[in-house]
């Protein structure tokens, strides 16, 4: 079940962003908007608090980067760097990770960031509710060897460790600031920022000021970080045209152009991919989804190219596969596997037996386009497929969970081969509800999840090429995430977020 939660959090989010209301759409933007003296970030999301229970990444990270270091980062392009730690190394089993601290950093209330601060974050982390928890599935013991050395014992290898450790398990707060009765409102890390609570207005407007004695003087780059919330993107349409943020996560494509004749800039990533998932392989729920022809004849009765045009305004790029391209399974010849061919759907159709149609049921919700809806439900009727659409409200990923529809509409993200395997290949993954599991491919998980770097690698890329073939998914497109910055601004997209690490946003050169 941890590992389900990430997954659940992921595909929460994207359904019910519009959902998130509250606050006040004005920004504070600094007087020196985009110069070194004030950074402005515009938010499509707050955090519920900044205590372990409220720990965030996604559309939340910058909130919590700003006031707690990780221990680890990224790059641009997903490679671990250096945070709070700089050696790390497996034994041989990949089942022992030793982590070697940076010295002399302390939280801003002058607590010492040693071994004991970790292993007290970390323990305190997996006894906590946080919809993060399964960050630490695998963990089994974390020790304080010495002052600076943390040793991490899995229970078996966990291929996204390295990368939880640059998210909320890496997040670091003082141990002593959990039992202050504000510890939601007023975090106490060792980032570059300390949040001025004063100044601050919670649920719309955030200030950060610099901490006066961080260790990295490369990343602290601003004098004053303002996180400004909008509820809506209408209204942080209206604060981009203003020039009141420098930047900001930006969806509304229509709009786009609008924000980019404002002087502003769209840095993109590809994270996310959308489209079909078709779950029921076996047929329990959809009899006619057990069979591939049928499951293949969905692929090429979708019009791809059209549904991105008419949708996302060409905001994304056609794909067959469900693993990303910042992915080691990515293969880009299969982005083309399944073309729009609506006689070939009928004929696949027919030689499974549904020559005069079938029917499915699929979940909806207002979250959802219902424009993309349509265009999936005309397309497949094309070809004789008759789908109904059943509005679930806020029960949809329960429902999906509950394995009460045989196939959905769905985006998640796909940053890495075992995030891609655990949200939806594994056996117990939480898109893979009806339990499909097939001897080849829990052969190339295990490969995937236990084998040598060079081994992992060609089983993700023949598991990817096995569930196209397959056609375990109908995937439309990767969506581009696109991130809207001042030209006074370098930055640079994350591999696995929808917004920038904040280190990932300089001052131009």
């Amino acid at each position: 079940m941890r590992r389900r939660m990430l997954a659940f959090a992921a595909a929460a989010a994207v359904l019910l962003t519009a959902a998130c209301g509250g606050g006040d759409e004005t920004a504070t933007g600094g007087e020196t908007t985009g110069s070194t003296a004030s950074l402005v970030l515009g938010q499509i999301d707050i955090p519920a608090s900044f205590d372990v229970l409220g720990y965030a990444s996604g559309t939340k990270m910058q909130y919590f980067t700003a006031v707690y270091d990780t221990l680890l980062r990224q790059d641009g392009a997903g490679e671990i760097v250096p945070g709070l730690v700089t050696d790390w190394a497996y034994d041989d089993t990949r089942t022992v990770l030793t982590l070697t601290l940076r010295e002399g950093v302390t939280f801003t209330d002058g607590v010492a960031l040693d071994a004991d601060a970790v292993v007290a974050n970390i323990e305190h982390f997996r006894g906590s509710s946080t919809p993060d928890l399964s960050n630490a599935a695998y963990v089994d013991t974390v020790t304080a060897v010495d002052a600076t050395t943390v040793e991490i014992t899995l229970t078996e290898p966990d291929p996204m460790m390295l990368t939880w450790l640059t998210q909320p398990l890496g997040y670091m707060s003082s141990p002593e600031s959990w039992e202050n009765e504000d510890v939601a409102t007023n975090p106490v890390g060792s980032g570059p920022y300390v949040l001025d609570t004063e100044a601050t207005v919670v649920g719309s407007t955030y200030v950060f000021t610099k901490n006066p004695d961080y260790w990295d003087d490369s990343l602290q780059l601003f004098d004053t970080l303002t996180m400004s919330y909008y509820a809506d993107q209408s209204a942080l349409l209206n604060a981009l045209q203003g020039g009141q943020v420098d930047a900001a996560p930006f969806s509304q494509f229509s709009a786009l152009e609008q924000v980019e004749a404002a002087g502003y800039e769209s840095n993109v990533s590809r994270l996310d991919w959308e489209g079909l998932m078709l779950l029921d392989r076996d047929g329990a729920l959809d009899p006619a989804l057990a069979d591939v022809r049928v499951r293949q004849a969905i692929n090429h009765a979708i019009a791809k190219d059209s549904i991105l045009s008419a949708i996302l305004l060409d905001h994304g790029t056609v794909t067959s596969q469900i693993f990303g391209p910042s992915t080691d399974g990515y293969d880009e010849s299969l982005d083309g596997y399944y073309t729009y061919d609506p006689d070939r759907a009928k004929a696949l159709l027919a030689e499974a037996g549904y020559a005069d149609g079938l029917e499915l049921t699929m979940p909806s919700t207002s979250a959802i386009d219902q424009a993309l809806l349509t265009s999936i439900q005309q397309q497949l009727a094309d070809v004789g497929i008759t789908v109904s659409f059943t509005d679930v409200g806020t029960n949809f990923i329960s429902d999906l969970m509950g394995a009460k529809y045989g196939s959905s509409w769905m985006r998640l993200a796909s940053s890495s081969d075992w995030q891609t395997a655990t949200f939806a290949l594994t056996p117990d993954a939480l898109f893979n509800s009806f339990r499909t599991q097939r001897p080849e491919v829990d052969a190339l998980l295990e490969t995937v999840q236990k084998g040598t770097e060079e081994e992992a690698d060609a089983a993700a890329q023949e598991l990817n090429r096995y569930v196209v073939e397959e056609a375990w998914f109908a995937p439309f497109y990767f969506v581009d995430n696109v991130y809207v910055s001042q030209p006074t601004l370098d930055v640079t997209p994350a591999a696995d977020m929808v917004v920038p690490y904040l280190y990932l946003i300089q001052p131009a050169a």
